[in-house]
């Protein structure tokens, strides 16, 4: 079957999909998997279109070593055990910095300009383009396409786009990008399905996971977003602070004598939710804590939450409706529940009954804007771009 494969790659994990190209829906998912704990406990979990697992494989550390070889295993597990070579890989980049507004095929020089944006996004990029330099080496003929995380948010207005500083620095590429995009990608073309009364409105979509932020939704349109030029700012994240002063870099440079390194190293994997409980940076854990330090993160989360809904609710010049989306805004009722409360001057009343259920539609009855809950699906909205890029390649060749 001709099949297009979709790579997630992180710094021990490799995540990927496999979907059928044909039907009527163009593309069918048919296999979910990852490799994660590379180099240290690799282990091989792969389930099929029903869920049903295929493979929970283990390797020693020495067999899978690096993204390379875990590309590498993965691959040969797929041609092997169902005869499957993809025609086309699609990869998520979280950085296309100011050039990539658009998904791009990607060969050699477009891959050493990508990794020019690794200082930009140093949690994500290096792992993001790491399969694509493997799968280069390895199969130069396979098309691959990077779909960028920056790119929805490339149509921003000037003023939402830069920031007060010297021109020179915005030539230079020093501007709000915004991320997640493809999430909310995925997210504004769902809503004339599941939401049609909303989704030519003014709408926030909250994408609250590890990493976490909120688009502001004009007629399906990116015109605002809480991250900006590096995916710390806006909302409190997992490990990450989101939004803070720029003075608190500098006191702990001058004043606490950390590097540049150090400094990058503590605002990326030690603050967040995990830095102000001081237990955990997972949502589910901090729930289940009665350590007070655990319930002022989750007030703490659902407060900036609120306020920078406002923010965005400025941007719009009003709001119809908010969408929670992503791991904890579709599986935490708790974590809702509390956004709402935020919220509630906007208008927003939440139906208990409906939220508990997890539900799409969560408002309750004169709620004066509309609460949903809608699934997030980059890696089909990567598939997608995979298909429409390689689809229109053949039409032109």
């Amino acid at each position: 079957m001709d099949a297009i494969l979709v790579v997630n790659a992180g710094s021990s994990s490799v995540k990927f999909q496999l979907f059928e190209i044909g039907g009527a829906a163009g593309l069918e998912r048919r296999i979910k998997g990852q490799m994660d704990g590379i180099g240290t406990a690799p282990r091989l979990r792969v389930s099929g279109a029903d869920g049903k697992t295929l493979v929970d494989k283990k390797y020693e550390a020495a067999e899978v070593a690096d993204v390379r070889t875990a590309m590498r295993t993965s691959g040969a597990w797929l041609r092997e055990q169902h005869d499957i070579v993809p025609i086309a890989v699609g990869h998520r980049v979280v950085h296309g910095g100011p050039e990539y507004s658009r998904p791009i095929t990607v060969d050699d020089r477009v891959l050493t300009d990508l990794e020019r944006f690794i200082p930009l996004a140093p949690l994500h990029q290096p792992n993001n383009l790491a399969p694509i330099r493997a799968l280069l080496s390895l199969f130069p003929q396979l098309p691959q396409v990077a779909c960028f995380d920056t790119a929805f948010h490339r149509g921003h207005d000037a003023f939402a786009d830069r920031y007060a500083i010297p021109e020179q620095l915005y030539a230079e590429g020093v501007r709000r990008y915004g991320f997640h995009g493809l999430s909310y990608e995925f997210i504004a073309g769902r809503l004339p399905e599941v939401a049609s009364e909303i989704a030519t409105g003014r709408v926030i979509v909250a994408h609250l996971g590890s990493g976490a932020s909120m688009c502001a939704l004009a007629g399906g349109r990116s015109v605002e977003s809480t991250m900006g030029f590096t995916a710390l700012d806006g909302l409190p994240m997992g490990t990450r602070p989101g939004q803070i002063d720029p003075g608190v870099v500098l006191y702990l440079i001058a004043q606490k004598g950390m590097s540049a390194a150090q400094v990058e190293t503590f605002l990326y994997h030690e603050c967040g939710l995990k830095g102000l409980s001081g237990i955990s940076n997972d949502v589910r854990e901090l729930e289940a804590s009665n350590d007070p330090r655990a319930r002022l993160a989750l007030d703490y989360f659902a407060y900036r939450i609120g306020l920078l809904a406002g923010m965005l609710a400025a941007a719009l010049g009003g709001l119809d409706a908010f969408v929670f989306t992503a791991g904890i805004g579709e599986n935490s009722a708790a974590v809702r529940a509390r956004v709402a409360q935020r919220i509630a001057w906007l208008g927003a009343v939440l139906d208990p009954a409906s939220n508990a259920a997890g539900k799409t539609r969560i408002s309750a009855r004169g709620s004066g804007i509309a609460l949903y809950v809608i699934p997030t699906d980059e890696e089909l909205m990567i598939a997608r771009h995979t298909l429409a890029l390689l689809s229109g390649a053949r039409r032109s060749a």
